[in-house]
């Protein structure tokens, strides 16, 4: 673990040149492989005639943001979400968002003339709402209190439930099953960076709240009666804390689809280099989310050539050995 400020300052720094890095060899590494004064030519000098020029400018710059943004956002998500429910195997999709936003963006292609990606993003984060706030709902107390606990066997709940939905939706139209196959999957390929645009007002919302509750985070962790001894409101934190988590969990699903396990991996591997003051772990936890989608996506072009694997499936290789490595060292451990 690295000790101290001017060590944290450090690795946050190897963190972004991971990330500037990791950015750029998505943009040039690929089935067709670009050199770097090529690429240089395409950044300062485009040229709409020269085919490598449109693959930079039109695929893989908008494929590269949009990983970046998502990775980054999933991570932070998935570490607020173990500080809020206190347990290390949370992450985004314990609160249905996944699932909320998979069975809407199956009405919105099944039952609703919607098929373009602009609109199947609407459709998507409202579903990601919708189940954050029947999470929300089923989890509270008499006293309108959260319990971790309740909160995650609300969020199984109401995963289960939206899965359900949609695979019977999609065995009865199966067309609809083809449209939305690559959004099931998880893919950051063939987006346009037109769809970041007006999403970029919540995702700058969330890390405002993030960035006003990063003490109050850090409070959450000794326990409500220790939030309350300071003077804050558990309560409120929480509902604000967790309003940010649907922001960026909602909005990274309606870009990229279903990516799993990156809002578990990259808190713990913050954790274990920056410790769990918030105010280091979630700068660190956007560098390596960033890296690691961007990495997974690169990796994803040269598992099958010429075909692009969805990054979903990657992430999934890479996080299951790790999910069963934490589960049974948790398990270990009570």
């Amino acid at each position: 673990m690295l000790n101290g400020r001017r060590s944290r300052l450090a690795g946050l720094l190897l963190g972004l040149m991971l990330a500037a890095a990791a950015f750029v060899a998505s943009l040039m590494l690929g089935t067709t492989e670009i050199p770097a004064p090529t690429f240089l030519q395409a950044l300062w000098h485009y040229d709409p005639a020269r085919v490598t020029h449109l693959i930079i400018r039109t695929e893989r710059l908008p494929r590269a943001v949009i990983a970046a943004l998502v990775g980054a956002s999933l991570a932070i998500a998935g570490a607020l979400m173990q500080t809020l429910t206190r347990n290390p195997l949370a992450s985004p999709s314990l609160l249905g968002i996944n699932a909320g936003a998979m069975f809407f963006v199956v009405i919105a292609v099944s039952w609703l003339p919607l098929h373009a990606p602009g609109e199947i993003v609407w459709a998507a984060l409202l579903g990601g709402f919708v189940a954050a706030g029947l999470v929300a709902l089923l989890s509270r107390g008499r006293r309108g209190e959260l319990s971790p606990l309740r909160v995650v066997l609300a969020g199984v709940a109401v995963s289960a439930m939206f899965v359900s939905f949609s695979q019977g939706l999609l065995i009865v139209d199966r067309q609809s099953f083809e449209s939305v196959l690559y959004w099931l999957a998880g893919s950051v390929s063939g987006r346009e960076l037109s769809l970041v645009v007006p999403l970029l007002p919540l995702f700058g919302a969330a890390l405002l709240l993030c960035a006003v509750l990063v003490r109050h985070a850090n409070a959450l962790m000794l326990g409500d009666e220790t939030v309350q001894g300071l003077g804050m409101r558990a309560g409120t934190i929480k509902l604000l804390l967790g309003l940010a988590v649907i922001l960026l969990a909602g909005g990274s699903v309606a870009l990229a689809g279903m990516i799993g396990f990156v809002g578990l991996i990259v808190p713990h591997m913050a954790r274990g280099l920056f410790g769990v003051d918030h105010r280091w772990l979630l700068p660190a936890c956007a560098l390596l989310g960033a890296s690691l989608l961007l990495l997974a996506d690169v990796a994803s072009r040269f598992l099958m050539p010429p075909q692009d694997v969805p990054v979903g499936v990657m992430t999934a290789l890479i996080g299951t050995p790790f999910f069963i490595h934490l589960a049974r060292r948790t398990s270990a451990r009570s």
